[in-house]
């Protein structure tokens, strides 16, 4: 399991716990402060699972880290899985945030451009707090219809995020990264929720244009986050179950 961020390890805790209940799982948290050092930091820890090659699941930012990894290590990774993922290709980027900001309401609107505004400021002391505030409002937009949760995102470093999505964001403009996927030779599934602000096409498309064996499934009434959605979470576990039976099987 990859977590989301950069720099805020530790969401997909309820789904390693749930799917622990069918398979061996790794919860690695990223902490290295750049994109080359955060595929060292994962591929060490894989390495010392001594049972590869293994399934790789990635969320968001997690899926993106994934993506690069099975590129550079493809020999690693039996079957990969992108929960929610950041568009591969900028075009697709361009209205996250102001689609973002259209769910909020007006006093939680105003909180956010407020602490984006915050965070170009040099003088800024508390950047990590203000990130996770950030975080909180983004995480409130990003919903459909969410049952009741609990963040377990354990710790927000600003330095972390800034530094390592300045990288991938260089790649993703550049067209590198989703260069990237020709060098994928494991099966990759891809899920994303109708309602997340990443645009799914953002996802499918480029995605389906460089890997050899991708597919797309679409969750119905789902945000960023499925594990959450009251409509969207269990059919995200059957799903995720049934992908990790068929790897073992090795289909």
């Amino acid at each position: 399991m990859v977590h989301g961020g950069p720099g805020a390890p530790g969401e997909m805790a309820p789904v390693a716990r749930e799917l622990s209940a069918c398979a061996g799982v790794l919860e690695p948290l990223q902490t290295a402060d750049t994109l080359d050092r955060q595929v060292q930091e994962l591929k060490k820890v894989l390495e010392g699972s001594g049972d590869l090659p293994i399934i790789l699941i990635g969320f968001s930012w997690g899926a993106v880290l994934s993506f690069i990894f099975a590129s550079r290590h493809p020999t690693l990774v039996k079957k990969l899985i992108l929960v929610a993922g950041a568009p591969f290709e900028d075009r697709y980027a361009a209205d996250i945030t102001e689609t973002r900001l259209r769910r909020l309401g007006e006093a939680e609107r105003e909180e956010a451009l407020a602490l984006m505004a915050s965070l170009e400021d040099p003088a800024l002391a508390d950047r990590d707090g203000a990130l996770a505030r950030l975080g909180e409002l983004m995480s409130q937009a990003d919903a459909c219809d969410p049952l009741p949760h609990v963040s377990e995102v354990i710790a927000v470093r600003y330095d972390v995020f800034q530094r390592v999505w300045e990288q991938a964001a260089e790649l993703r403009k550049s067209g590198r990264l989703l260069e990237m996927g020709k060098r994928i030779e494991c099966p990759v599934l891809a899920i994303h929720g109708d309602c997340d602000p990443h645009p799914p096409e953002g996802v499918r498309q480029p995605l389906s244009r460089v890997l050899s064996d991708f597919r797309f499934i679409l969750l119905q009434r789902c945000g960023h986050r499925p594990w959450i959605e009251r409509s969207a979470g269990d059919e995200f576990y059957e799903i995720l179950r049934r992908e990790i039976n068929e790897a073992g099987r090795g289909q």
